[in-house]
């Protein structure tokens, strides 16, 4: 992988595509890729991955191995990933002989809080409060105004992970010596009216298609509950649309993104990017013309991007390990005896607390009704009973 390679501007299927990570965000854009006609490589280390269990070509190695990576590089016009942790250097390898997309400049930046948030800041778009932490010099004394803050790990965190509330700076050292010194952000603790999210779909040259603004309930610091449209303000609702687009044309992005965004009053605050499909973006699958795991396969083979539009109003649910109490399989048959609800299992080897392993959505016209609908189901399913 040392000569640089003429790209095509459109790949057509048959074409192998690359996919750096196999978990089910993986699974949903090989289901789509397959869709489309092409087949795909997956690189992942688990032999059980959901995405490598269908793939067409499953390599079952590290994302920094160099015989995958040349492999993957050798048969793979397009590679793209499902996960911001991926080393960047292994996209850099990649670019140098296949088409990689999103760029592993962009990368970088999402999978770290303070590239993030000082690229978020200098693009001149709003964010909390927040102070850089690279040694316990750096928190605030008290009087500081930024207390009650959460103090996040600059890298790989998620899902609430590696993530703590401090009211003050002897709450925020012993978070800090907890996790073991890393660089962090201590970020102002706001009071909250909402959280929403955009996903968005740019191609290489510049066009944008964004799908409807979700709004978003957390449990436990992961995702729980996404309402589509989101019930908000059509201001909020737009201003978070032309705020996602803004930052992907900062980031001269191509490919799928999700931003998440903190709504105080009036005020949108942007909180974090995912250089990937995202979570509270699965609604798509069932609720939209074309969902974002068929745009991600557009972006990155230079098809026109599909309409992202909903044809119906939308309740996605994520269904946790947790919802195998005593290791019992869930009662799909009640969940799925709502004829509008939709689900999908990942087909992950085993639960686990707090793993995700699938999520339902229910489609149709009537909102109330839908999100009742959802409701009960997420009982029945035993979703945040535990």
């Amino acid at each position: 992988m040392t000569a640089t390679v003429i790209k095509p501007s459109v790949i057509n299927p048959p074409a192998m595509l690359g996919m750096l990570g196999g978990g089910q965000l993986g699974r949903f854009f090989v289901i789509a890729a397959h869709e489309l006609g092409y087949k795909v490589t997956v690189l992942d280390p688990d032999q059980n991955s959901p995405a490598g269990k269908i793939a067409d070509v499953h390599i079952c190695a590290n994302f920094d191995d160099a015989l995958a990576l040349k492999k993957m590089a050798d048969t793979c016009q397009a590679v793209t990933t499902e996960f911001e942790n991926v080393p960047a250097k292994s996209l850099e390898k990649l670019a140098l002989a296949t088409t990689v997309r999103p760029s592993a400049a962009c990368v970088s930046i999402a999978q770290h809080r303070v590239l993030e948030k000082n690229f978020i800041k200098d693009a001149g778009l709003p964010v909390a409060p927040f102070v850089v932490i690279n040694s316990a010099n750096d928190l605030p004394n008290d009087t500081n105004t930024i207390y009650p803050a959460i103090l996040k790990v600059a890298r790989f965190g998620y899902d609430g992970k590696g993530q703590a509330r401090v009211k003050n700076q002897a709450d925020a050292k012993q978070a800090f010596t907890e996790f073991k010194q890393e660089t962090c952000v201590l970020e102002q603790m706001l009071a909250l009216d909402l959280e929403v999210s955009v996903v968005l779909a740019r191609d290489s040259m510049g066009n944008i298609a964004t799908f409807p603004t979700a709004e978003n309930s957390h449990l436990n610091g992961i995702l729980d509950i996404s309402i589509v449209p989101a019930r908000c303000s059509e201001v909020i609702k737009a201003n978070a649309q032309e705020l996602a687009k803004k930052l992907a044309e900062k980031l001269d992005y191509v490919g799928v993104m999700g931003v998440e965004f903190f709504v105080v009053g009036s005020q949108l605050l942007v909180n974090e990017i995912a250089p990937r499909p995202h979570n509270s973006g699965h609604y798509t699958i069932d609720a939209c013309i074309t969902n974002q795991f068929e745009q991600q396969v557009r972006a990155m083979t230079g098809l026109a991007l599909g309409d992202g539009s909903l044809h119906s109003n939308a309740v996605m649910v994520n269904i946790l390990g947790d919802s195998w109490v005593n290791n019992l399989e869930p009662l799909w048959n009640k969940a799925l005896a709502h004829a509008s609800l939709k689900l999908h299992l990942y087909s992950k080897h085993e639960p686990r607390k707090a793993r995700k392993m699938g999520h339902f959505t229910v489609i149709g016209k009537n909102k109330k009704a839908i999100l009742n609908a959802a409701l009960i189901a997420r009982s029945e399913l035993n979703i945040g009973l535990s």
